[in-house]
């Protein structure tokens, strides 16, 4: 249901290929989160997140659902799918997430837990829970807040229509917008070139915006000096900043350590 590849520059690319609708099921939570666990193990130095198929999902299967009996065993499976996307968001390199097409639900919350999401111009994304009398419980709301504010959030799940690729760009939801046609080829050009450049610096700027996150700017503020000093101890810093003085800028090359 997953593949979790990876070429020797360092890009990973894990690709959700679980026909015709790619639905999260029990079997892709597994392996998604076995997927996850190899990337915290062995990280990359960036990860494509993509889907086969004409959508990148229709949803989840609502068969999950009928089968909590309680609240209490709702909470503990709901506690397990919160550890996909947080488990995500928290890798030490840049993610990227490609959608190409359709993007429900838990897609649409993983794609909000990574670091940038792009979309092909036809891609559409709901978070459509209120259908079966649910809201969203894997992040989705609250990472779409963080985006487009707690209006737009209350908007998306409240209606639980789609929206298509330039309107959630608006939003900024979505960094760029691609064609349809060489989507998936530009989509991993774009993740190539992240994996190809300063990745401990990237791990860094991630760090710092974590902290903003939490605590506004006074907290990145109080971390930021730290972080970026520990960049000192690190090849890719020293080798740019020679090569810098010797040939220009741009010239550097980074190994991701």
């Amino acid at each position: 249901m997953t593949r979790l590849d990876r070429d020797e520059h360092g890009l990973a690319v894990l690709t959700i290929d679980a026909p015709p609708l790619n639905l999260y099921t029990a079997e892709l939570q597994e392996d998604l989160l076995t997927a996850i666990t190899a990337l915290e193990a062995e990280p990359a130095r960036a990860l494509l997140i993509r889907a086969e198929g004409k959508i990148v999902s229709g949803g989840v299967d609502v068969s999950l659902f009928d089968a909590q009996g309680s609240a209490a065993e709702a909470k503990v499976f709901f506690d397990r799918l919160l550890t996909v996307p947080d488990r995500l968001a928290a890798l030490p390199f840049p993610t990227v997430f490609a959608a190409h097409g359709l993007c429900l639900t838990w897609a649409f919350e993983v794609a909000v837990a990574c670091d940038l999401l792009l979309a092909a111009s036809r891609a559409r994304f709901g978070l459509v829970e209120k259908v079966v009398g649910l809201t969203p419980t894997m992040g989705g709301t609250q990472r779409l807040a963080a985006r487009a504010g707690v209006a737009r959030a209350k908007e998306f799940v409240y209606t639980g229509d789609t929206y298509d690729a330039t309107t959630l760009e608006r939003w900024n939801v979505v960094n760029r917008v691609l064609p349809d046609d060489g989507f998936d080829a530009a989509a991993r050009k774009f993740a190539a070139e992240l994996a190809a450049g300063p990745t401990q610096a990237h791990a860094a700027t991630k760090r710092v915006l974590a902290h903003f996150e939490h605590g506004g700017v006074p907290e990145a503020n109080a971390h930021v000096t730290s972080i970026a000093a520990e960049l000192f101890d690190t090849s890719d810093l020293r080798g740019a900043v020679k090569s810098f003085l010797a040939d220009g800028p741009g010239k550097a090359t980074f190994t991701g350590r």
